[in-house]
């Protein structure tokens, strides 16, 4: 894609995921779809950039010139591409203009948890962003896709499809909600976002 330093953009959304078709529809790529839907709203095409290992758009979310950034290093590598992204743009900092959205095993399928910071709480992605960033004041939007119900068979659950169930019924309607809660946060803050979007769905 061209040059996408001039400007620089004033915030970054990040979408975690795997590269490829064979995850596309993956629980653990809910990450990348939520970005793939706000991209979708403004007309905004990611393409890849090989400076940031990804693939990139530009788009004006709640009033911000923001980047949309899917990392294509694998979802354990996350944060490189991350980390080369500010170090592109250095203004932006990890704890006020970075939101980065991942997949949640912990929440029921579709249920939303906006947070200014915290762990990884043993998801991959975000443990690599936590030691590339060296900050746990990440802000993040963790999307529910349900638990297995043993810990044996999670490895096998986040690399599934979501059932066709899932994807006929709470999906659609909740990746349209994380896309809201995305806007609403660079728009109105965090508090905000998180007071209209944490409440169970």
């Amino acid at each position: 894609m061209r040059e996408a330093g001039t400007p620089a953009p004033a915030r970054l959304v990040v979408g975690l995921g795997n590269p490829g078709a064979r995850y596309a529809a993956t629980r653990h790529n809910i990450g990348f779809r939520v970005v793939e839907r706000l991209a979708m709203r403004h007309r905004a095409a990611l393409e890849p950039l090989d400076a940031l290992t990804g693939r990139f758009a530009r788009a004006i979310l709640g009033g911000y010139d923001t980047g949309l950034l899917e990392p294509t290093t694998f979802m354990n590598r996350s944060g490189e591409s991350v980390q080369a992204a500010l170090a592109r743009w250095p203004h932006l900092r990890p704890e006020s203009d970075l939101l980065v959205v991942f997949d949640d095993l912990d929440l029921p399928t579709g249920r939303l948890r906006l947070r200014p910071g915290g762990g990884a709480g043993g998801h991959r992605g975000m443990a690599d962003l936590v030691r590339a960033l060296e900050t746990t004041a990440i802000p993040r939007l963790r999307f529910g896709i349900g638990h297995p119900g043993q810990r044996s068979a999670v490895v096998d659950w986040v690399l599934e499809p979501f059932s066709a169930d899932e994807e006929a019924g709470v999906l659609p309607g909740a990746i349209e909600r994380a896309a809201d809660a995305v806007e609403c946060a660079l728009q109105d803050g965090l508090s905000t976002a998180m007071d209209r979007f944490n409440a169970a769905t």
